[in-house]
């Protein structure tokens, strides 16, 4: 398989426009996150220009799914509760044609955790999985080391390993019908005939809780935008390695820490242009 760098504004992607659809329509994202993250998900989707909403309480689901442009379903702190909450919305995003992305958190690390995440991936059909290389392999059935919600750093998808990664995401994608999107030092997304490799961000996005998280809710918001689920992936994982990259680096020449480096992140995504996609490192595989 060749792989050749290009640049997102090549033709055939035109993702330059989709944050732009994104301010144009504020689309509500209907997000059940884990308590965590919850804060900092609800305000990137802000920071994107749409409108999250982080209800999870069982009998309002249906309610809520009619008036969400998308779903965005993450297990990092499952609880039966939540997860009855995540059953109703998944069906009645199905039934209502709103797409579903969903975050496997720690699959792999408990039964309770690989099964749900199995039984929301089976029933709720997601138009875009995102997870670290562990979770993915955990959820395809192969042996996944996992820390918890972290990856195992020895199965990190490292420049090495691009077209292994790429052909994982790419059967799963066939697998599941949906796009994959694997997250590490290179982030793979694939819908099974299309993928790339976006490069860059910074190692200081590891070291703040939620980032993968965050990516997850503004897939939600760019999926509601955007009906191409593999150029809104692609749109967003681009945008978050330019942005995590240019926060870390505006932290540290301050003199400064990941606390610092996360209220810098919110405020690139906040003052991002959709032409600056042009400049991601991309590969196309």
């Amino acid at each position: 398989m060749d792989t050749k760098q290009a640049p997102s504004s090549d033709p055939l992607f035109r993702w330059a426009e989709i944050p732009e659809k994104v301010r144009r329509t504020a689309p509500v994202v209907h997000c059940i996150t884990n308590y965590v993250t919850a804060p900092w998900c609800a305000d990137i989707v802000l920071a994107a220009g749409a409108a999250p909403i982080m209800a999870d309480e069982p009998d309002e689901m249906a309610e809520i799914a009619s008036i969400a442009g998308a779903l965005v379903l993450n297990i990092g702190t499952l609880r039966h509760s939540s997860l009855d909450a995540m059953r109703l919305a998944g069906a009645a995003a199905v039934r209502l044609g709103r797409p579903v992305v969903f975050d496997p958190v720690g699959a792999g690390a408990s039964r309770l955790r690989t099964e749900s995440a199995l039984e929301i991936l089976r029933d709720y059909h997601p138009a875009v999985v995102r997870g670290n290389i562990s979770e993915i392999l955990a959820l395809s059935g192969r042996a996944g080391k996992s820390r918890g919600v972290d990856a195992d750093p020895g199965a990190l998808v490292s420049g090495e390993r691009l077209v292994e990664s790429v052909r994982l995401a790419a059967s799963l994608a066939e697998t599941w019908g949906c796009v994959v999107v694997i997250s590490g030092p290179y982030d793979i997304i694939s819908d099974g005939t299309r993928s790339c490799a976006v490069g860059g961000g910074d190692p200081m996005m590891t070291r703040i809780t939620g980032c993968g998280c965050m990516e997850s809710a503004l897939l939600g918001a760019y999926l509601a935008a955007e009906p191409d689920a593999w150029k809104a992936a692609a749109a967003v994982m681009a945008m978050m390695s330019l942005c995590g990259r240019r926060a870390a680096c505006a932290a540290r020449g301050a003199g400064e820490g990941t606390a610092s480096m996360r209220i810098r992140l919110l405020d690139a995504v906040s003052l991002f242009a959709g032409e600056e996609l042009a400049g991601a490192d991309v590969k196309i595989l």
